[in-house]
């Protein structure tokens, strides 16, 4: 059953305050929508559940990429198209650039926004084991004033997040400290790009004198939530990685995860794959390849 455009009201307010003082106003009944490549799938199903929309497109304050000296900042509203475009986020942050070039098609790319994507919680979205693997705060705010949130706690369940009902988040901050680190990312679905993946992985791994010095292992699509694999990070961390540790490290991927059968793949498919992802990163880490 489609939507009806006449059950529906969109402001468009124009400012970020005004955005804010609205949702203050009338908490949980006002819904944000960006670029709504998520939100108009749901609306063109007639599963939609609000009926009335604020848009926050082209806000200002949400928009923008700033380099500072230790940190870069990606505003809310930035798109797929300006991380894969942007030449720091590239160089120094390349498994979410290579997860913008993923996401969708170039249309999807040029409207939809890091935030809508963090926002819409799904397990299976592209970017967010990239920001589990950078460890990225999120700046939220409202009215109320802003609070810095450390990315890994804000989805708590299956669509469940910790922002409130009057909230935002307005930049995502990523830590410039990641030079020397091979960088690993991976896509598993039909295509790379227009289909939502079976197993998405990103990892980042640092190696002296043959020691693991530090590792980040995150995954997509194979848990009601994207997760970071930490047990197995602490495994590694100060061991050298040969064969036996590697056949260990597969069977704890599979213990770790919790993927489900549905018309994409299934369990057994996802968490065989899973196993052989990690194993081909710390293949390319050994060897102290760049691959990204």
């Amino acid at each position: 059953m489609r939507s009806a455009p006449a059950d529906f009201t969109l402001r468009a307010p124009g400012t970020l305050q005004q955005v804010l003082a609205l949702l203050a106003t009338e908490p949980g009944t006002w819904l944000p929508i960006s670029g709504g490549t998520d939100v108009m799938v749901q609306y063109a199903a007639g599963k939609l559940s609000s009926r009335q929309l604020v848009s926050i497109w082209n806000l200002t304050e949400l928009r923008g990429i700033e380099v500072l000296p230790d940190e870069v900042k990606i505003g809310a509203g930035c798109t797929y198209t300006e991380l894969r475009e942007h030449d720091v986020i590239a160089r120094e942050f390349p498994l979410l650039a290579n997860a913008a070039r993923w996401t969708g098609g170039v249309a999807n790319q040029n409207r939809g926004t890091l935030g809508g994507n963090i926002v819409n919680a799904s397990p299976a979205a592209d970017s967010l084991p990239a920001l589990l693997a950078y460890e990225a705060e999120l700046v939220l705010v409202s009215v109320r004033g802003e609070r810095r949130v450390p990315y890994h706690s804000f989805h708590t369940g299956y669509k469940k997040i910790t922002m409130e009902s009057d909230e935002l988040i307005r930049v995502i901050c990523l830590a410039r400290r990641f030079s020397g680190y091979l960088q690993y990312s991976r896509k598993v679905g039909a295509r790379n790009a227009q289909a939502i993946s079976k197993v998405c992985m990103a990892a980042l791994g640092r190696i002296r004198n043959g020691v693991v010095e530090d590792v980040r292992i995150a995954l997509g699509s194979v848990a009601p939530v994207p997760i970071r694999l930490t047990d197995i990070e602490q495994m590694l961390k100060g061991r050298r990685i040969e064969p036996a540790l590697q056949g260990v490290v597969k069977k704890g991927v599979v213990a770790a995860i919790q993927p489900i059968d549905d018309i994409r793949s299934s369990a057994r498919y996802r968490a065989a794959v899973a196993g052989n992802l990690v194993a081909e990163f710390l293949a390319q880490l050994v060897d102290g390849g760049t691959l990204a």
